[in-house]
C-alpha cells in the first residue's frame, strides 16, 4: 500500500479522538466545517515534486512520521518565556505551548475597550459572531491538503479582534512553543486576526522549538484588514532544526487598508510558507518582506501571491536568502493584475547569497498582467559574496569572519530596517551576529 495513503489514514483515524474531547462541541457551527474539511482531506493527495507548486520541495521526509495531535497542557519554565521576549518592549503577550493556550504565561496590557485577544478555542465555545463570520472564509480547505488538515483538526490558536476606530499602540506578541520531548507531535495553530474599519494593530507570530526535537507545525493564519485599517505583521520562525513547519497566511484587504508582513526564518528542517494577499477594493497597500538564513540540509520554500483585483493599489515584495552548506531555497512569487485593476503599482524582488558551492536556490518571480495602465516589475539575483568587498575590508585590518559578518548584515539590512520596532530589529541583528560570528 502507498505510504502516503497510510499517513492519510493515520490522520483520519485521529479525528475520533478530537471529537471525544469536544465536550458537546459537536453542535458548534465550527464543527461542521471541521467535518467538511476532513472530507476534503480524505479526497486530496499529498503533493509531490510532480505538482508544479511543489516542484522543488519534497515532503517525503515529513511523511516518514506518524505525528500525533496533542491535547495535553504542558508546563515549562518561565525563564524560557523570558528568554524569548524583546528587551525594553512593553507589550501584550499570549503564549501557546504545544499548540494549547497557556493563560498563566500570558499577559494583556492596557488594551482598548472592545478589543479581544486570546484563545480561538474560547471564542469557538462562545460562538463569537466575528469568528463565525470570518473563520475558514479565506484559507481554502477544498484544494490545499494541509489547510484541510488544519481546518479538520482546529482546536486552538490565537484570536485577535480590533473593533472599528480602535488603535493598539503596543505590539501583541504571540509565542508558539513546542516541546515534544521524545514524542512526535503535531501542533496546528489556527489563527484569526480581524482589524475593523479605521483600526490599527501590530502582531508578532513567534514560533520556537527545542533543538533536535522532531515535530510538525501546521499553521494557518487568516487576516482581515477592513477599510482604512493598518495591520503590521511580523513572523519569527525559530523552530527546531529537525522540525517541519508548514504555514499558510491569507490576507483580505478592503478599501485603503495597509498591510505589511515581515518573515524572519532560521529554523526547521523543512519550511513551506504560502502567503497570499488580495485587494478587494481600491487604494490598498501591501508589503511582503522576508529574510531566511539556513544551513546544513535545511530547506526553505516561500510561495507568495499578490492578487490585484481592484485598481489604485500598491504592492511591494522583497525576499532575501542566505544559504550555507547543502541547504536549499525556493522562492515562487506571483503578482496577478486583473483586467479592471488599472493604476496598479507592483514591485517584487528576490535576492539570494550562497555561502557554499553546494547550496542551491530555485527562484521564479512571475507577473500576470491583464490591465494596460500599470507599473510592475520583478527581478531576482543569486550569487556568492563579493570578493572585492571582502578584500577591501580585510585590507583595512578586518578579519575574515568579521568581514563576512559585516557584508551579510549589509545584505540583510533592507528587510531588517523596514521593521518598525527597534527591539525586534535588535533581536534579529543578534541572531545574525550569533549565526555568522562563530
Amino acid at each position: 500500500m502507498d505510504k502516503t495513503v497510510d499517513i492519510k489514514d493515520w490522520y483520519l483515524s485521529n479525528f475520533g479522538e478530537l471529537e471525544k474531547r469536544l465536550n458537546g462541541g459537536k453542535e458548534n457551527p465550527i464543527h461542521q466545517k471541521r467535518k467538511e474539511a476532513l472530507s476534503n482531506f480524505s479526497k486530496l493527495d499529498f503533493p509531490t515534486p510532480k505538482d508544479e507548486e511543489w516542484k522543488y520541495t519534497s515532503i517525503a521526509p515529513l511523511l516518514n512520521y506518524n505525528f500525533v495531535p496533542t491535547y495535553e497542557r504542558k508546563v515549562i519554565s518561565k525563564d524560557v518565556i523570558k528568554s524569548l521576549l524583546f528587551d525594553e518592549m512593553d507589550h501584550s503577550l499570549i503564549v501557546f505551548i504545544n499548540g494549547r493556550f497557556s493563560p498563566e504565561y500570558s499577559d494583556l496590557l492596557n488594551l482598548p475597550k472592545g478589543v479581544t485577544v486570546g484563545s480561538i478555542a474560547d471564542e469557538i465555545k462562545k460562538k463569537n459572531e466575528i469568528l463565525l463570520k470570518h473563520y475558514g472564509k479565506y484559507a481554502d480547505h477544498r484544494n490545499h491538503i494541509f489547510t484541510a488538515l488544519s481546518t479538520a483538526f482546529t482546536d486552538d490558536g490565537a484570536f485577535i479582534f480590533v473593533p472599528s476606530g480602535k488603535i493598539i499602540e503596543e505590539p501583541i506578541h504571540i509565542i508558539f512553543i513546542t516541546d515534544s520531548g521524545n514524542e512526535k507531535i503535531l501542533t496546528q495553530p489556527r489563527n484569526l486576526f480581524v482589524a475593523e474599519k479605521n483600526s490599527q494593530v501590530t502582531i508578532i507570530e513567534h514560533y520556537v522549538g527545542k533543538n533536535d526535537q522532531i515535530y510538525f507545525t501546521n499553521a494557518v493564519t487568516e487576516i482581515v484588514a477592513e477599510e482604512n485599517a493598518v495591520v503590521d505583521h511580523i513572523k519569527l520562525q525559530e523552530e527546531s532544526k529537525k522540525a517541519f513547519h508548514i504555514a499558510r497566511m491569507e490576507v483580505d484587504q478592503e478599501r485603503s487598508s495597509h498591510f505589511s508582513s515581515h518573515l524572519i526564518s532560521t529554523g526547521a528542517d523543512l519550511t513551506r510558507n504560502d502567503f497570499n494577499a488580495k485587494f478587494n477594493d481600491e487604494g490598498g497597500e501591501c508589503t511582503l518582506n522576508g529574510l531566511y538564513m539556513i544551513d546544513e540540509t535545511q530547506l526553505f520554500d516561500a510561495h507568495t501571491l499578490m492578487d490585484h483585483a481592484k485598481p489604485h493599489c500598491n504592492s511591494h515584495e522583497h525576499y532575501k536568502g542566505i544559504l550555507d552548506h547543502k541547504s536549499r531555497g525556493v522562492f515562487n512569487g506571483k503578482i496577478i493584475v486583473r483586467q479592471d485593476a488599472q493604476k496598479t503599482n507592483a514591485f517584487q524582488e528576490n535576492n539570494s547569497i550562497l555561502l557554499s558551492n553546494e547550496a542551491l536556490v530555485n527562484t521564479k518571480p512571475q507577473l500576470e498582467i491583464f490591465a494596460d495602465d500599470v507599473k510592475c516589475s520583478h527581478g531576482a539575483t543569486i550569487g556568492q559574496m563579493d570578493d572585492d568587498a571582502k578584500f577591501y575590508l580585510k585590507s583595512r585590518g578586518i578579519g575574515e569572519e568579521a568581514s563576512k559578518s559585516i557584508l551579510l548584515h549589509a545584505f540583510a539590512s533592507d528587510v531588517i530596517t523596514s521593521i518598525k520596532i527597534e527591539s525586534i530589529r535588535n533581536y534579529i541583528e543578534k541572531i545574525i551576529t550569533e549565526k555568522f560570528n562563530q
